[in-house]
Parts: C-alpha cells; structure tokens; sequence
C-alpha cells in the first residue's frame, strides 16, 4: 500500500508526520490518512510527497 511505503521512506528520513506534511503544504492529519489508507491522493500530491522524500513518482505509483 502507497500509505506504507510513504512512512517508511518517512521515517528513514527520520521525519514526522507534521515535517512530511509542512515540506508538502499539507495537514499533519491528512499525511496520517494516505499512510494509515484512508485517503488515496491525486497524482499531484504524490508527485510532491516523492520530491521531498527524494524519491521518484513511479515508486509511489506502482503501490
């Protein structure tokens, strides 16, 4: 799941979940819901939470 594979690159940042979410301009709350699966985001806020984890897109999409 996209959700999982986003904490884990998170967390081998060492970020939290407000760090993820003010590098993205995003509420802490909704970064919680695409890790937890809750919410499935749009391409867009993909494409941003992959260039502050320094991934590419296509990591996250294959999830």
């Amino acid at each position: 799941m996209v959700g999982d594979l986003i904490a884990e690159l998170r967390k081998g940042k060492k970020w939290t979940q407000k760090d993820l979410a003010d590098a993205v301009n995003l509420s802490k709350s909704y970064i919680a819901a695409i890790e937890e699966g809750r919410i499935r985001p749009k391409i867009k806020t993909l494409a941003l939470i992959a260039k502050c984890l320094d991934v590419e897109l296509e990591l996250l999409l294959r999830e």
